[in-house]
């Protein structure tokens, strides 16, 4: 090989490598895409000691998953403590179905509660709550509020 094989190489593989950092997703961490809307209405679920309100608040996701873990934590005291008690936790025992869409309280096909006999607390208002989402190697996280 002479001088200007080389370099043509060398410049191929340069630009191969800026195109893979800037222009594809190789390296970049993988996120879900959450987004909420809550009405005012609420409904009436039935629990193990009784019937409780709890407020509707969808959430949606850009695309279908396979979720592993659902938590919703009071975000105030989640900055502080990463450890604080989830009001909703939820995680998969088996293998559960591609969902694009939940209620805060639902019970999901193929999750369980975290600890046995948990159940979703009432949110309240004027409270910015996190979800936390994971779906294998993806995750994603959503602050959201009900006014």
């Amino acid at each position: 090989m002479n001088k200007k094989q080389t370099w043509l190489i060398a410049v191929f593989i340069a630009l191969v490598a800026v195109y893979v950092c800037f222009f594809t997703n190789w390296f970049k961490p993988k996120t879900i895409k959450i987004f909420d809307t809550s009405r005012q209405t609420m409904r009436r679920v039935r629990r193990n000691r009784g019937d409780t309100d709890l407020p509707y608040v969808l959430f949606g996701l850009e695309g279908r998953f396979k979720l592993t873990e659902i938590k919703v934590v009071p975000l105030a005291s989640f900055q502080t403590n990463s450890d604080t008690p989830p009001v909703w936790h939820l995680v998969s025992d088996s293998n559960s179905p591609p969902v694009q869409q939940f209620t805060y309280g639902q019970r999901i096909r193929g999750m369980k509660p975290a600890f046995v006999g948990a159940e979703p607390e009432d949110l309240e208002t004027n409270i910015m709550y996190r979800l936390l989402l994971s779906a294998g190697k993806f995750k994603g996280q959503h602050d959201f509020e009900i006014q």
